[in-house]
């Protein structure tokens, strides 16, 4: 099991969580231990399962694309970027 080990000033924590009166103004030591896995099996990534994805969440906040967006390149903007 990997987990992290580092010894550090308690001010540095006090951003993150509430500390102890007991615990404050000292040097402490985190250890960070994994609890479970919250992203899913390598074989369940492939086929998305447990997903769900919200299309059209940002629906009226994007602008609409215009025609000429799918419009071919002119020729001196294929060649600057080397196609």
């Amino acid at each position: 099991m990997e987990y992290l080990r580092q010894t550090i000033g308690s001010a540095e924590l006090s951003g993150i969580f509430n500390l102890p009166q007991a615990l404050r103004n000292k040097k402490v030591e985190v250890i960070i231990l994994p609890v479970e896995d919250i992203a899913p099996e390598k074989s369940e990534r492939g086929n998305m399962q447990g997903f769900k994805v919200n299309f059209g969440f940002l629906k009226g906040k994007v602008p609409e694309l215009p025609d000429s967006f799918f419009e071919p390149l002119p020729e001196e903007d294929l060649q600057a970027w080397g196609l």
